[in-house]
């Protein structure tokens, strides 16, 4: 399991550094995925700074754990948003079937980040 681990928490930490730089270098991309009533830039900045410290923190040993946890936090933050985008008229992720997918996709992701918080 160690070793799964190892890789689990490299992957998810160049992912989430990643898509941490994309949100604050390319906000307009992720704009649809915001609800209306929210201030969009401000939300895309901070979801990419959470993101890239999220990232950051699971590729460094001594911050795993907390990085980790951010991880499952921020994750669970964003359920119901993925949750209201099956919903919607015109899904921001591009198709209904794809939003459907997305959920137990972030159940998923919920499940990783509470792997690698528990074994670090």
């Amino acid at each position: 399991m160690g070793t799964l681990i190892i890789i689990l928490k490299n992957i998810f930490g160049i992912f989430f550094a990643f898509a941490g730089i994309m949100h604050i270098v390319k906000p307009k991309i992720f704009n649809r995925f915001i609800p209306n009533f929210l201030p969009k830039l401000v939300v895309n900045y901070i979801t990419g700074l959470l993101e890239l410290v999220i990232g950051i923190g699971l590729l460094i040993n001594q911050t795993t754990k907390q990085a980790a946890l951010a991880m499952f936090l921020l994750m669970l933050i964003f359920l119901p948003i993925h949750i209201w985008d099956v919903f919607r008229e015109k899904p921001a992720i591009g198709s209904r079937k794809i939003a459907i997918i997305r959920v137990p996709l972030q159940f998923l992701l919920l499940y990783i980040a509470y792997l690698i918080y528990t074994h670090q």
